[in-house]
């Protein structure tokens, strides 16, 4: 004699996979417009033309490091040190010694000397400029396209219109995301399968303890499997989640509940691939050293910088790693040198490393924060908000090496010369992984929106 709970259990084993194909053969992909049939949202989609990059590693430097004190070098602002600036306060000389570097001459301060020997890979927009002057609305601006409404992030919207090369890891991943707010790595009006997967705690003054080493001196690897259930259980007890799920499914929104089955599925496959993939002892020692991953104000930031090498050649699409605290109202001196000092050696690491394994031509590394900083000082030692001018840098991925666009005037308050706003950066990321930022759009409420809202215009200056 069985009971219901026994009959339940053994005829539900299989019914998710039913509801799925159901749910598979009647979805349209969502391709950006193609117009191609895929049982899979996170199916590779084929590109609006031929792609210059494949994948995103984004380094965010969370609170606004200074443009002035790094990669945007002011002769006038030493010359007129104490006077009274453009806007207030008294012009504030960098504390940093600038010099050109590289072949190319770009003039990079000594606070990223590892950075600087990469002058010739890099790609500075030294003209960017946003509509938000506060951390939480520029921050979202950067990553959304707006600070005013809830929008999928870049990165999802990058895997909505490319898809995944990996049906076992997320196409999306946010290792220690900017604190404040989900909606800078979420998928907002989009299916939820596109959303960024949150690897860490949030980014800030202090590192997770997720990338450091054990007490054993051992790499940490986060176990996600289920301490109760075994694998066989976990299948059956998702195969009637599943088939719930699809039951709900209303007419003509199969595409939010396909999102939710996918994302489950994706989840229970994540079980295998993702410990192995972040288990960094299968790097070698000077792969380690080479990130400064091993020990010392390096290792945090060098193990996250690996693990995005690790996630990149794996085949996720965009990759982003939080930095801060970068928002130095006062003692600009110590504390941007200690920021510095902590992810310098590690980024100029993860070129060198992208580039020997050739894998840079490919995949478009970007720098930057939320905004820059005043050229004027605040608090003696310190320096304020600035979004009417500031450097963002770019390397890899189809951009010019060694190339500088765009400028800010003679002390850098604001963008003078080639003005780039979020809007026109964003139309160059996504053009420059094949997508035309006017045709990657997304029906919500009664309208196509996309990435760059109704603006935007693609820099072609900067493509190689």
């Amino acid at each position: 004699m069985h009971s219901r709970r026994d009959l339940l259990r053994w005829s539900s084993a299989g019914f998710g996979w039913l509801a799925l194909a159901d749910l598979a053969a009647c979805q349209n992909a969502l391709a950006a417009g193609t117009g191609e049939k895929a049982a899979n949202p996170l199916s590779p989609k084929t590109p609006h033309f031929p792609a210059k990059a494949k994948r995103v590693i984004f380094l965010c430097m969370q609170g606004g490091p200074s443009h002035v004190d790094s990669f945007d070098y002011k002769p006038a602002l030493i010359a007129d040190h104490g006077k009274r600036g453009k806007y207030g306060g008294n012009l504030l000389k960098s504390p940093w010694e600038f010099r050109q570097r590289g072949e190319s001459g770009l003039w990079i301060s000594d606070l990223f000397p590892n950075v600087a020997e990469a002058a010739d890979d890099l790609c500075l927009i030294r003209s960017m400029h946003c509509d938000q002057p506060v951390h939480p609305g520029a921050m979202t601006q950067m990553h959304t396209g707006t600070a005013q409404f809830v929008r999928p992030s870049i990165g999802a919207w990058l895997l909505y219109g490319l898809g995944s090369e990996n049906e076992s890891l997320p196409g999306f991943v946010s290792l220690s995301p900017p604190a404040g707010s989900s909606r800078n790595y979420s998928s907002g009006f989009l299916p939820a399968i596109y959303g960024g997967t949150k690897v860490g705690g949030a980014g800030g003054r202090s590192g997770p303890a997720l990338f450091r080493a054990t007490d054993t001196g051992q790499d940490s690897v986060p176990d996600i499997r289920h301490p109760n259930l075994t694998v066989a259980q976990q299948r059956r007890q998702l195969d009637l989640i599943q088939q719930l799920n699809g039951q709900q499914r209303p007419d003509g929104d199969a595409a939010h509940v396909e999102g939710v089955i996918q994302s489950y599925e994706l989840a229970f496959r994540m079980q295998d691939a993702m410990p192995e993939l972040m288990d960094l002892s299968k790097e070698d020692q000077a792969t380690k050293t080479l990130y400064g991953a091993d020990d010392g104000p390096t290792q945090t930031f060098g193990r996250q910088c690996l693990l995005a090498r690790r996630f990149a050649e794996a085949g996720v699409r965009f990759i982003e790693i939080t930095h801060g605290n970068w928002d130095q109202h006062a003692r600009l001196t110590a504390d941007h040198q200690a920021r510095a000092d902590a992810c310098d050696r590690p980024i100029a690491g993860l070129l060198q490393d992208l580039r020997r394994r050739d894998m840079l031509k490919d995949t478009l590394v970007i720098w930057g924060g939320e905004f820059g900083r005043t050229p004027s000082a605040q608090n003696g030692d310190g320096r304020n908000h600035n979004n009417k001018g500031y450097t963002l840098w770019m390397a890899g991925g189809g951009v010019r090496g060694g190339f500088s666009y765009g400028a800010t005037d003679e002390h850098g308050f604001e963008a003078v010369e080639n003005p780039c706003h979020i809007h026109d950066w964003h139309a160059t990321v996504l053009h420059l992984l094949g997508l035309d930022h006017t045709r990657l759009t997304y029906r919500y409420a009664g309208r196509d929106f996309r990435l760059t809202d109704v603006s935007g215009n693609v820099v072609k200056e900067i493509i190689a």
